[in-house]
């Protein structure tokens, strides 16, 4: 099997496999425990604190079902694509293995497109990050915030990989701590076990009660997948550090098969206290948001800032990750020749620094049009990358069901990893992303309607670039030949 560009291997873009170095290459400056934490963390984003309120508002318990469907498909997704790192880990990851299976404007394509949503993740995150920040030391204004948290992190990323590693190891472990303690605390009062506790309304009783499990039907459950769907993404982060760790096969094999329980866990499990803990149509969960009302209804004292503490570490790790995985997706690209060749430069200590200014760079540029233009121009940008995560799964989907014949015809024993009942549940899950895309096209109280179109004009516009620069870089390959010939 030929493989895609590694750690220090000459990048096989346009110009050929004899196109020297751009620069040392990444280096091996994840250790194991980086890579463990960052598997972990990575499928706990701010979304799951944030965001939970409004999805347990409108489904009700029924939400458990929701996490459950997308949690299936991650697990699914996550597969595949862990098939696919184990045999030729990388750092661009599913972008890489789409440019092998799928063609060289699938890489270009999807890459791109993933680029583009964690840039604009960068300034969703660093305002929210900032807002809380404000609220402890209103000395400092929100864009003052928004600035320091940014050129932190940027600076933490130029140092080494290894310096992000560590970051994200104390971020994340914060963030898995949290979330175990509140299972521990939930569950126990849920059971009537919790000492000293104000627990009167909680029990499974709050399952079935106030309406039932489904009380707004089951068509609830289709419009609670539109609101979780998004939170998950994040998951496949792990698959892009490998590249940089010092096992990158038994990395990428560890963060696939632990993927069912980080996702049973952290989601179902958090999930399903929070709505044993309250009935599902409190009003504290919808004002204060559903992690801190459950804490509230324990009677455990600053409950509110608590959550913003986690919150805000959860904030600044996907800020951190973020940064991360956008440079190493550029750097891909640039090593690939999807790119400008200076993305796949790298320092001394192996950090693509061109790749991670010009991520930043673009962060800062969203985080502006947050706070000048934040009912247009950074709704367009947020609206248009919405979609990106269905996009990306679908593509590793269509990617894998190649890829296993070349790996099978061409280097059998890389196939360390198997996605399971191959190529049916492949299918399945192609299926259902699709639904899901068609179903958000329905949807216009949640603006899953513009959000599928904005990302698939963004995505079109992409293709098309993609399209019309292999083209031509196809006529200027014909022309060389053709001078060639005359000149033998």
């Amino acid at each position: 099997m030929t493989s895609q560009p590694t750690l220090t291997e000459a990048p096989h873009g346009p110009e050929g496999p004899g196109r020297p170095p751009t620069g040392s290459g990444l280096q091996a400056g994840l250790k194991n425990r980086h890579l463990s934490m960052i598997a972990i963390g990575g499928v706990i984003g701010a979304g799951l604190f944030v965001g939970s309120s409004t999805g347990i508002a409108t489904a009700g318990p029924g939400i458990l079902l929701s996490y459950a469907l997308v949690g299936t498909l991650v697990v699914l997704v996550m597969r595949m694509l862990g098939e696919m790192s184990a045999a030729n880990p990388t750092s661009g990851s599913f972008s890489a293995h789409a440019d092998r299976a799928l063609g060289p404007w699938a890489g270009f394509t999807i890459g791109w497109l993933y680029w583009f949503f964690w840039v604009v993740v960068l300034a969703v995150e660093a305002t929210a990050g900032a807002a809380i920040l404000e609220g402890w030391i209103p000395a400092v204004p929100q864009w003052g915030w928004a600035l320091i948290v940014m050129v932190v992190l940027t600076a933490t990323n130029l140092v080494s990989v290894g310096s992000y590693g560590e970051f994200e190891f104390w971020f994340a472990g914060i963030k898995v701590v949290a979330i175990a303690a509140f299972i521990v605390v939930g569950g126990l009062a849920v059971f009537g076990l919790l000492p000293g506790a104000d627990s009167d309304q909680a029990g499974l009783s709050n399952l079935t009660g106030h309406g039932g499990f489904l009380p707004n039907g089951a068509g609830a459950i289709l419009t609670g997948i539109l609101l979780v769907v998004f939170s998950f993404m994040g998951s496949e982060i792990a698959t892009l550090a490998a590249g940089e760790s010092e096992d990158p096969q038994r990395a990428v094999t560890k963060a696939t098969n632990s993927i069912i329980w980080r996702i049973g866990v952290f989601y179902l499990g958090s999930i399903l206290v929070v709505v044993c803990l309250l009935p599902w149509d409190s009003k504290s969960i919808a004002e204060d948001g559903s992690y801190v009302a459950a804490l509230d209804s324990l009677g455990i004292a600053h409950a509110g800032q608590i959550m913003n503490f986690i919150v805000l570490t959860s904030v600044l790790s996907c800020l951190n990750s973020g940064l991360y995985t956008a440079s190493r997706m550029a750097f891909s690209l640039g090593e690939r020749g999807d790119a400008p060749k200076a993305f796949a430069r790298t320092t001394h200590r192996g950090v693509p620094r061109t790749a991670i200014l010009v991520s930043v760079v673009f962060g800062f540029v969203a985080v502006f049009f947050n706070y000048k233009f934040p009912d247009s121009v950074f709704l367009f940008l947020v609206n248009s990358s919405g979609a990106v995560a269905l996009l990306v799964w679908l593509v590793i989907c269509f990617s894998q069901l190649r890829m296993r014949k070349i790996i099978q015809a061409e280097a059998p024993e890389k196939l360390i990893v198997r996605m399971w009942l191959y190529p049916y549940l492949t299918w399945l899950s192609i299926g259902f992303i699709v639904f899901v895309l068609v179903y958000m096209l329905t949807d216009t109280e949640h603006d899953g309607r513009s959000t599928v179109l904005l990302t698939m004009l963004v995505a079109a516009v992409v293709l098309a670039i993609s399209l019309v620069r292999h083209r031509l870089a196809g006529r200027r390959g014909v022309a060389v030949d053709h001078d060639e010939v005359k000149a033998g």
